[in-house]
Parts: structure tokens; C-alpha cells; sequence
């Protein structure tokens, strides 16, 4: 008898501790579930969440950069400012403030005295119609592209390095790239660039 209540007792044990670990496991299973989850969530959302559109125009945008107030300045002389204001799309090559610096003294002056002749021209060779990116630029060794000012300017690419060649034969080295703009992109040029030799 006392071997038939232990065989009972040891088997009501057994079960027991079965079914605890049918419930632990199934405790470990729903936290293992919840956690994919949450983890297929996250993911999901982070795949669908894109870097934000760029809410300011060209203009403004580098004007906002504060390394491009001689570039502002021109374009209001000119009267470009509401141009590049526009849908566009437009890639621009900016020249910082260091870049119209280091003009020869007097020529910016000049310039802006006359700011409907040689200087709507001269910013305007700086403007190519639709956003070219510099991944797109890459692949441009050695072929033109036609400004909105009607001339050209030759690509030129060494490895990561490119440099835009004007019609003066002056090579401007392009520093900075993908500035996303809402209507376009901006591309930094350490040198300014001439349409006329």
C-alpha cells in the first residue's frame, strides 16, 4: 500500500512539475513572441521612416549655412533671389565668402555696381537646372554640363575629388556636397567660377 501512495505521490509530483514547466515555457514563449515583436515594429518603422524633406528654399538655405553671405548679397543685387526661390529643381555651386574673398581686390565691387550685367551672369554659370547629387556628379568625368546661363562647365573627377572647370580654364574645387535644399541642392566650391575667358 505505502508503495502505491508513493508511486501515486511521485507521479501527481511528476505531472506537477510538468505542467510548472509547460507554463514557464510558455511564459518564456510569449515574452520570446512579444519581444519579435517589438523588435519587427521597431524595425519596421525604422526602414519606413525617411530622412525629412528639406523645408527651406535654396536661398534660404544658404543663407541659413552663414558661410554664403557674399552669395546672398550678389543675388539680391542681381535679382536672382526669387528665381532660385522657384520649384526649380536647381543644383547650385556656391562659393563661400572665402571663395568671392579671393577675387582679385576691386572685382566684386565692380560687380555689384553693375549687378545686371557680368554678375547675373557670372551667378548664373554657378546654376544647373534639375538636382544633380554628388553620386551623380561622380560619374560625369570629363563631360560638360550646361548652366542656365547658357555656357558650360567641364566635370572633371580624381577618386572622391572633383573639380569643375570654367570656360576661363580656372579648375574650382567642389568641398562640400548634398546640401538638400526644398527645391533643389547645393554643392560648396572654394573658388568662383567664369563663363567668359
Amino acid at each position: 500500500m505505502k508503495r502505491i501512495i508513493a508511486l501515486s505521490g511521485a507521479v501527481s509530483l511528476a505531472l506537477a512539475l510538468g505542467a510548472c514547466a509547460t507554463d514557464e515555457d510558455a511564459g518564456t514563449t510569449t515574452t520570446a513572441t512579444m519581444e519579435e515583436t517589438t523588435t519587427e515594429e521597431t524595425a519596421t518603422e525604422e526602414a519606413t521612416t525617411e530622412a525629412p524633406e528639406a523645408s527651406t528654399d535654396i536661398v534660404d538655405t544658404a543663407v541659413a549655412a552663414g558661410s554664403f553671405t557674399t552669395l546672398a548679397t550678389a543675388l539680391e543685387a542681381a535679382d536672382l533671389v526669387e528665381t532660385l526661390k522657384g520649384p526649380g529643381p536647381f543644383t547650385v555651386f556656391a562659393p563661400t565668402d572665402e571663395a568671392f574673398d579671393a577675387l582679385p581686390e576691386g572685382t566684386l565691387d565692380e560687380l555689384l555696381a553693375d549687378p545686371t550685367g557680368d554678375l547675373s551672369q557670372i551667378l548664373q554659370y554657378h546654376v544647373v537646372s534639375g538636382e544633380v547629387m554628388a553620386a551623380d556628379v561622380l560619374e560625369l568625368d570629363g563631360q560638360t554640363v550646361e548652366t542656365i546661363q547658357g555656357s558650360d562647365l567641364t566635370v572633371e573627377v580624381e577618386g572622391e575629388n572633383v573639380a569643375l572647370i570654367d570656360a576661363a580654364g580656372n579648375r574650382v574645387n567642389v568641398v562640400d556636397t548634398d546640401i538638400a535644399a526644398s527645391n533643389g541642392v547645393i554643392h560648396v566650391l572654394d573658388g568662383v567660377l567664369m563663363p567668359n575667358a
